[in-house]
């Protein structure tokens, strides 16, 4: 549904964690794209989150960075009331910030772990935790978790982001269901292969044995994402809650 704006979004107020590259960025693009205000988080990237910044504007949107880690609840707590400060509310919260630090089980440290599980599931607990007590006080919400086709498949050399992901399908459930009296959606959205910094460093022949795998026969880009994450925050997704959106290709099914 559009606002007499013609965009679907005007009026809201976004956050996008890890905004500044890949993924997140073409979310971030395509969310003040549909008229959000949007919040773009990173952590030390000043200059990519920049990039992402003029991107937005130079298509006519409106947004600012805003540096914080996810993985420090006071520290989210505090940007968070910083926007509603500011804008008087917060609409749309997408948890995408993430990290990947791969290694066969046998030779995977604590300190791996315990870094990944702070970052990816502890950040979108964080996250959610700080967002929800406003978005309930307004009876109005839209919570997007980024999950990974490898939380429902698995995958060799990633228990640690696997596991991470795969808290994350719990969390988005559980919290649709305790959130939805509220007006509250809150969904997962799981990619395949998608074309980012995570993925460039795979040589020629990884990246085809992957393809092959795919049966539409092609890696995804970040615009495949961002595109499903507008559908989901917008006024025409307002019956979907508590669901993983797959965009893949094919590779999961």
């Amino acid at each position: 549904m559009e606002t007499p704006s013609g965009k679907s979004l005007d009026g809201k107020i976004a956050l996008v964690t890890g905004g500044s590259r890949g993924i997140g960025r073409a979310i971030a693009v395509e969310l003040a794209r549909a008229g959000a205000f949007t919040f773009i988080n990173y952590v030390r990237n000043e200059e990519a989150a920049s990039e992402t910044l003029r991107i937005v504007e130079g298509r006519g949107g409106r947004g600012r960075l805003l540096s914080f880690d996810v993985s420090d609840f006071d520290a989210v707590q505090d940007a968070i009331r910083g926007i509603t400060d500011e804008k008087g509310r917060i609409d749309i919260l997408i948890n995408n910030a993430g990290i990947t630090l791969n290694n066969i089980f046998v030779r995977t440290k604590p300190e791996t772990w315990d870094n990944v599980i702070n970052i990816n599931l502890k950040g979108v607990f964080n996250c959610c935790r700080s967002a929800t007590r406003y978005m309930m006080k307004q009876r109005w919400g839209r919570i997007i978790n980024m999950t990974s086709v490898v939380a429902l498949s698995g995958n060799v050399g990633q228990v640690c982001y696997s596991a991470s992901k795969a808290g994350i399908i719990g969390l988005t459930k559980s919290l649709a269901r305790e959130l939805g009296p509220r007006n509250i959606c809150v969904n997962a959205v799981a990619p395949g292969f998608i074309e980012t910094d995570m993925t460039v460093s795979i040589d020629d022949a990884g990246r085809e044995k992957v393809t092959d795998r795919i049966p539409l026969g092609r890696t995804g880009t970040p615009d495949d994402v961002a595109g499903v994450v507008a559908f989901l925050v917008s006024g025409r997704a307002d019956y979907i809650t508590g669901q993983v959106i797959h965009i893949n290709g094919g590779l999961y099914m």
